[in-house]
């Protein structure tokens, strides 16, 4: 479990005042992240309920269960991808405190920028490519290899819009970075 800085808390929490693009963007993004956890909880017990049911039905009645795993998978998966976005705004990703709690606050915000670039880039380039995954797997009808055969659109579109909403809550927090700064100065 990551305990968060001050710092980090402060950076993640930024609050910007007026009606510009920035502070829309982060009020929408609060909105879709909320919602997506919503989702995400449901899809959870969901799948907890999927897995229940397939033991039952396999131990009680003998009915086989090629489903069950799949879209317990999916579930689970494609909550962990969709809430992404939601644990970065609150920063309760697993970080190294131990770098935050040594350097000096000003070297440590420089970090946490250069983190948030280098996140940026990494969570872009993922989202790319699960974009062209999402898009083969509808051009070429793609299934997994299971009896039960579900689409893999399903969950490289999970994958893909989680971690476009990554990037877009990492490129709303990078701005926060320059207004601490300036106001600390």
């Amino acid at each position: 479990m990551s305990h968060r800085s001050g710092l980090e808390s402060e950076v993640g929490q930024t609050r910007i005042k007026g009606r510009d693009v920035l502070a829309t963007g982060m009020r929408l993004m609060t909105l879709v992240n909320e919602w997506i956890v919503g989702a995400s909880t449901v899809a959870i017990l969901a799948a907890s309920i999927v897995l229940t049911l397939g033991v039952l039905l396999r131990y009680f009645l003998k009915v086989p269960t090629d489903w069950q795993d799949e879209t317990a998978v999916f579930l689970i998966v494609g909550s962990i991808f969709m809430c992404g976005a939601f644990v970065q705004s609150h920063r309760r990703h697993v970080g190294i405190e131990v770098l935050a709690s040594i350097l000096p606050k000003s070297v440590n915000r420089s970090r946490l920028f250069l983190v948030d670039i280098c996140s940026l880039a990494f969570c872009t380039f993922f989202s790319w490519k699960s974009w062209t995954l999402l898009l083969e797997a509808i051009h070429e009808g793609q299934t997994t290899s299971s009896s039960f055969g579900p689409p893999l659109w399903i969950p490289y579109g999970l994958m893909a819009v989680g971690m476009t909403l990554l990037s877009a809550q990492i490129l709303l927090q990078i701005p926060t970075h320059l207004i601490k700064k300036r106001e600390a100065t």
